[in-house]
């Protein structure tokens, strides 16, 4: 029995070993890479005649799907295609649709099912290969609200301070207002009231000098990521291993002790 209970720890140390392992090469997967934006990425120029950034119309797209959309569909509010945070108003939205992340390093096309190793070469692709699937004839630029949106907190990985430049803050904040009395006419009823509101408050109020407010204090979605998913997964695994264990060891001994109990009655029958 001894050697059973040494095999079994063995077992269970060597499963250990194993999930600490995945845990390490989970999380140094899902860290956030590319995030950071360069220069070139707020004067995006393709040859294809395109202005508009694309990595800033997805951290626009990103910020309205989860600050935003989570509450007018609370309030079961219809945004009007007028809105410029519309879907149809994002140049790219379709493009970003047909992306298919196959694996942690496979990206696919959705078009022609070619596959890229990184997210920013399949973006290549689609302005060389795909640029005349985009709706170009009048503007729908989603970078270009993105001052208002707040989208340099989610493109930078690491944002340093800079000094507050009043002039820009007072264009980001009109913006702001703008979007809400457009896209959340208080003038369609309670829900639109009640989302107009909630615009200035999660977005419009951060933009200030004095370091007041800060940008998306309704909060968001709660989205569960990939890495929280397999953490949950292999802690229940090794619970589960844990008790197989314990079960094991323990039956082990009292198997143990019911046999020393055996042979000491044995040996005082014998005696007598």
């Amino acid at each position: 029995m001894g050697l059973t209970r040494k095999h079994f720890t063995v077992v269970f140390l060597c499963l250990c070993f194993t999930v600490f392992l995945l845990l390490i090469s989970v999380s140094s997967s899902s860290s956030p890479q590319g995030q950071m934006e360069t220069a070139a990425s707020r004067s995006l120029e393709h040859d294809n005649g395109v202005h508009c950034s694309r990595e800033r119309s997805r951290a626009a797209w990103k910020i309205i799907d989860e600050y935003l959309m989570p509450f007018v569909e609370k309030e079961r509010y219809k945004i009007s295609s007028r809105c410029r945070l519309h879907p149809e108003n994002d140049l790219y939205r379709d493009q970003e649709q047909h992306k298919m992340h196959v694996d942690i390093n496979e990206w696919r096309c959705g078009y022609c099912k070619k596959t890229f190793y990184e997210e920013k070469y399949l973006d290549k692709h689609f302005d060389n290969r795909h640029y005349d699937l985009l709706n170009v004839s009048h503007s729908r630029c989603l970078a270009d609200v993105c001052g208002a949106l707040h989208c340099d907190l989610v493109l930078d990985s690491a944002p340093h301070k800079t000094r507050c430049n009043p002039a820009a803050i007072g264009r980001n904040k009109h913006l702001c207002e703008s979007l809400a009395d457009s896209c959340f006419p208080v003038s369609e009823g309670p829900s639109a009231l009640h989302l107009n509101e909630f615009f200035l408050r999660q977005f419009c109020d951060a933009h200030t000098c004095s370091g007041g407010r800060k940008p998306f204090s309704k909060g968001g979605k709660r989205e569960t990521s990939t890495l929280h998913v397999v953490i949950s997964v292999l802690v229940l695994m090794l619970l589960v291993l844990f008790y197989i264990f314990m079960y094991l060891y323990w039956r082990g001994i009292k198997r143990g002790s019911q046999g020393l109990k055996h042979i000491s009655k044995s040996g005082q029958k014998k005696r007598s």
